[in-house]
């Protein structure tokens, strides 16, 4: 574990620096990297677009996929019957999504309208964090990238590992049909790789992941890994969590 949050500080600078050299060409990067590998970072990315990393609504398995095919995004139309519930509340909207996915290996979720902006607004400006995920007694780093309306989530122990073949653990989709009528947005989790990452794991992973670009405490720490790695502690990130410094 300590060996994990000293890669992630010491590399936090490369990472951030091939990412935005790659975005042109490649929207999701692979950029972290074990010291001794970092001279074949630029090699590591996810080829494709990043929209089709979006939702993976029907791809589920426990095995990891060597050479992963993204399928396109699901819209939202294709899940819910937007005109039957177009009059409804917003609430009654919020709890007909959150029911349509409990149970079938998904999350649902909702947000205000003006958060989801907030956070397309600090994603645009940040796109890269780490998380820990605490499991027993340690924790395992997440990588999260942001790119609104959309957010992947996969481990960095993969990335090191795999490079172009690594594929997202979790997708996350936004949808901002309802955000100007009913001032919520919809939003949508899907567990890639079960054996990975569990439903209740993907669950906190996404309210944790939204915490730290909502609330502007937390932010401060996202902006510090994305703009200052130099000055980017990932002891911080445990403090903030409550976690104990391994």
């Amino acid at each position: 574990m300590r060996r994990v949050s000293r890669i992630v500080a010491s590399s936090a600078s490369s990472l951030l620096a091939n990412a935005s050299a790659a975005a042109a060409k490649h929207s999701f990067t692979v950029t972290l990297s074990a010291r001794q590998d970092l001279q074949h970072v630029a090699e590591k990315s996810i080829p494709g677009e990043f929209v089709k990393w979006g939702s993976l609504g029907f791809f589920r398995t426990s095995r990891f996929a060597t050479g992963f095919t993204p399928l396109q995004p699901k819209p939202l139309d294709s899940i819910m019957d937007i005109e039957r519930v177009k009059d409804r509340s917003a609430e009654d909207i919020a709890s007909i999504w959150d029911d349509y996915h409990l149970g079938r290996g998904h999350i649902g979720a909702s947000m205000k309208a003006k958060l989801f902006h907030l956070l397309e607004q600090r994603a645009a400006d940040c796109r890269y964090f780490v998380i820990p995920l605490w499991r027993g007694s340690g924790y395992t780093t997440m990588f999260v990238q942001v790119q609104m309306p959309h957010m992947l989530i996969t481990g960095l122990e993969d990335y090191k590992a795999r490079g172009t073949q690594a594929s997202p653990y979790f997708t996350i989709a936004y949808y901002k049909e309802f955000a100007e009528t009913k001032d919520i947005a919809l939003i949508r989790g899907d567990v890639v790789f079960t054996s990975k990452l569990t439903d209740s794991e993907a669950k906190w992973l996404l309210e944790t992941a939204q915490s730290f670009y909502l609330n502007d405490a937390r932010y401060k720490l996202v902006e510090r890994f994305n703009k200052e790695t130099r000055e980017f502690e990932f002891k911080d990130v445990l403090r903030a969590l409550e976690m104990p410094v391994l």
